[in-house]
């Protein structure tokens, strides 16, 4: 199954962590925000996994240089963004790349979700496409 993360923002909320590191590269605890959200849609059954980037791009794909430590069969894909697109933006760059349901998710964004049941659901109903709000 397919995932996109959009990880191209700059993250100035963040500063000065996010003037030497993306903000889906900030830690927490030990591993980079990034590396949990992949873990976790591996976890999930999702492999087949497509980073937007932009803001300090070569920083996450070295991170992920070696994804195969992470999970064995998932594959990483990267989109770099020339300039800055907004928030969901680098979408509109994967028209001619993906030709089936996907989920799209912030690299920046931790959650409980449960992506199978999310994506099972978004299939189920044949949307063009589902949205998910959490509340606590």
């Amino acid at each position: 199954m397919k995932a996109v993360i959009l990880s191209g923002g700059k993250g100035t909320r963040l500063a000065p962590y996010t003037m030497i590191l993306p903000k889906p590269l900030v830690p927490i605890g030990h591993k980079p925000i990034l590396d949990i959200i992949v873990r976790q849609l591996c976890y999930y059954g999702f492999t087949d996994i497509t980073l937007t980037l932009g803001y300090l791009s070569e920083l996450i794909q070295a991170y992920f240089s070696n994804v195969n430590d992470i999970h064995p069969n998932i594959e990483i894909k990267y989109i770099k963004e020339s300039k800055p697109l907004g928030t969901a933006g680098s979408i509109g760059l994967l028209k001619e790349k993906i030709n089936t349901s996907f989920l799209v998710m912030n690299g920046d964004i931790l959650t409980s979700l449960n992506y199978m049941e999310f994506y099972k659901y978004h299939c189920e109903k044949k949307s063009i496409f589902t949205i998910q709000i959490m509340c606590k």
